[in-house]
């Protein structure tokens, strides 16, 4: 019993850590992000909300799949974790590989609202759609309209793969299945879980 606490315990602490560390990493990301590459290929991994040029580091890719999608002319969307954390919002995570024959600039999943064009090609146009509750979450935002999720700096390769992650506003507790949607990739259904 007291081994069961101590891991809960542990867990929640890790939780919050990343938590902390995600705010911190949005936080200290400035201006100047003109992001007028965003069409060119690049040959380095995409980066998440880094504006240094410096490669984040990212954890492993996780063996579960939730959900997979193909859609834009070869471009396969993997998501692997969904979870529904206790600071009231939902962490989808996953993967995305260019098989399109080119370099692939994500553009188009920014979304249209004039507060996203500054994320440039990234996963702020990602959104949970709750059917039964017949709401739209959307990516959630910083006050200076920056997404909490991935920024692709320079877009995909061919044949390129990359992890990523969003953040979404928490749908209620008993809502457990909801569609993923971005771009114009074919909604996914996915099934939240509890964070730990």
């Amino acid at each position: 019993m007291d081994f069961r606490h101590t891991m809960k315990g542990r867990r929640a602490l890790s939780a919050v850590a990343i938590t902390a560390g995600l705010l911190l990493t949005v936080a200290g990301c400035g201006g100047g992000d003109d992001d007028k590459s965003e069409g060119a290929p690049s040959s380095s991994p995409a980066q998440s909300n880094s504006d240094d040029g410096k490669e984040e580091s990212q954890a492993p890719p996780s063996d579960t799949v939730l959900a997979e999608v193909k859609g834009e002319g070869g471009v396969t969307l993997t998501i692997s974790s969904a979870k529904r954390d206790e600071g009231g919002f939902v962490t989808v995570e996953g993967t995305v590989t260019n098989a399109t024959g080119k370099a692939w600039s994500v553009g188009n999943w920014r979304g249209d609202e004039r507060e996203l064009a500054k994320n440039g090609g990234s996963m702020a146009g990602a959104s949970l759609v709750d059917e039964t509750g017949r709401k739209k979450y959307l990516v959630l935002r910083d006050t200076e309209g920056r997404c909490l999720c991935t920024r692709f700096t320079g877009g995909l390769s061919q044949g390129e793969s990359t992890q990523w992650f969003a953040q979404f506003p928490a749908p209620p507790t008993d809502t457990t299945k909801v569609s993923f949607q971005v771009g114009a990739m074919p909604p996914a259904s996915i099934e939240l879980t509890e964070g730990e």
